[in-house]
C-alpha cells in the first residue's frame, strides 16, 4: 500500500474527505505496523493527524516505548499523546487493556476534536482473530472479526499483509518496537499466531471475502430481528411480552437479547447461559436472569424479578 491508496481507503471508510480542518487521530504503539500506518497517514494527510500511545502501565519498559513513538512522530512533525489510565488494570488482562485502550483512544479523540481514529489491524490480525473465534465457538457477529469501522474508529490497513507493512517501516529506516507479549504462549492468539505460520500464504482478498461475508450475515440478521421484535415484543403492565412461534431460533435469540437489555440495560447474557435461558423458555418455565424473571409459554415474558425480603 502507499500513501494514494492509503487516503482512498480511508475516504472510503468514513466518506469524508479530511477538508476544512478535518483531522485524523492515529493509534501508535511504536511496533511495526503502527509505525506503518503513521508513515502512510503522514504522507497522505500532512498537517492534518495527530497520533497518541496508549501506556496500559502494565511493563516496566512501557514507559520508555511510548517515549521512543513520541519521538518518532516528533521527527515527522506529528503531534503526539501519551494515554494513561485512571486505574490499575485488573482481571483478563488482555481484554481489559484492550477495553481501557478504546475508552482512553476515544476520550482522547473527542477532546482533540478528531474525526477519526485509526488503528493498525491487517489482514493477519484479521485471519487471527476469525479462528480464535472459531475455536471458542463463536457464532457469525464473532466471526464477522475486526470490522473495519466501528463507531469513530477505522481500520484502514486491513487489506495489507504484516510483511508489507514491515517492509514500509524498514524502507523509512525507522526502528520499531517488539512487544514481548506477542511471542507469550500463554496468550491464545500467540499459539495462533504461530501455527498459521506452517501455513501456505493467504491472500488479503481472501480473508476480507470471508470476514465480508460474515459482516452482511451479521447485519442481514440484526435487521430481521429488529423487524420482528417490532412486530412481536410488545409492552405489558409490568415488562414485556414476546410470541416466539414460528421464528427461527437464531431471530428468537436475538429478540430475547434485546428484551433483556430494555429490561436491565447492558447485562444481556451471551453463549451458554443464554441457550440455557431459550431451553428454559422453551419448555415452558421460568428462570431468573440477573434482574429479569423470565416466563416461558406460548408468550413469553420479561420483567424486573421483585425484590428479595430480607429479615
Amino acid at each position: 500500500m502507499d500513501s494514494d491508496k492509503f487516503r482512498h481507503e480511508c475516504e472510503r471508510l468514513t466518506g469524508d474527505t479530511f477538508a476544512a480542518g478535518r483531522r485524523l487521530g492515529l493509534a501508535v504503539s511504536g511496533g511495526p505496523d503502527s509505525l506503518a500506518l503513521l508513515i502512510l497517514a503522514a504522507k497522505a494527510f500532512p498537517g492534518a493527524i495527530a497520533a497518541a500511545t496508549v501506556d496500559h502501565q502494565l511493563r516496566a519498559e512501557a514507559a520508555d516505548e511510548a517515549a521512543h513513538a513520541a519521538a518518532i512522530c516528533s521527527g515527522l512533525d506529528v503531534p503526539h499523546t501519551i494515554l494513561t489510565p485512571s486505574a490499575p488494570i485488573t482481571g483478563n488482562l488482555q481484554s481489559a487493556a484492550r477495553r481501557e485502550r478504546y475508552a482512553l483512544l476515544e476520550e482522547w479523540r473527542a477532546e482533540s476534536r478528531l474525526a477519526w481514529v485509526a488503528t493498525a489491524h491487517h489482514a493477519d490480525d484479521q485471519l487471527e482473530t476469525m479462528l480464535m473465534r472459531l475455536l471458542r465457538g463463536s457464532g457469525v457477529d464473532g466471526l464477522a472479526a475486526i470490522r473495519p469501522v466501528n463507531g469513530h474508529v477505522i481500520r484502514p490497513l486491513l487489506g495489507c499483509r504484516k510483511a508489507e507493512l514491515e517492509a514500509i517501516v524498514a524502507a523509512e529506516g525507522l526502528t520499531a518496537i517488539r512487544d514481548p507479549s506477542n511471542e507469550d504462549d500463554r496468550f491464545d492468539r500467540t499459539t495462533i499466531r504461530q501455527a498459521l505460520g506452517a501455513l501456505p500464504d493467504v491472500a488479503p482478498d481472501r480473508i476480507a471475502q470471508s470476514t465480508s461475508a460474515f459482516r452482511e450475515a451479521s447485519e442481514a440478521l440484526a435487521w430481521a430481528a429488529a423487524d420482528q421484535a417490532e412486530q412481536r415484543v410488545r409492552e405489558t403492565a409490568d415488562g414485556l411480552a414476546f410470541d416466539p412461534e414460528g421464528l427461527p431460533r437464531e431471530i428468537v435469540r436475538r429478540v430475547v437479547i434485546s428484551c433483556l437489555d430494555r429490561i436491565e440495560p447492558g447485562r444481556p447474557p451471551r453463549g451458554p447461559a443464554l441457550d440455557e435461558l431459550l431451553k428454559t423458555l422453551t419448555e415452558g418455565k421460568t428462570r431468573t436472569m440477573g434482574a429479569v424473571l423470565c416466563r416461558g409459554g406460548a408468550i413469553w415474558q420479561f420483567a424486573l424479578a421483585p425484590k428479595r425480603q430480607h429479615g
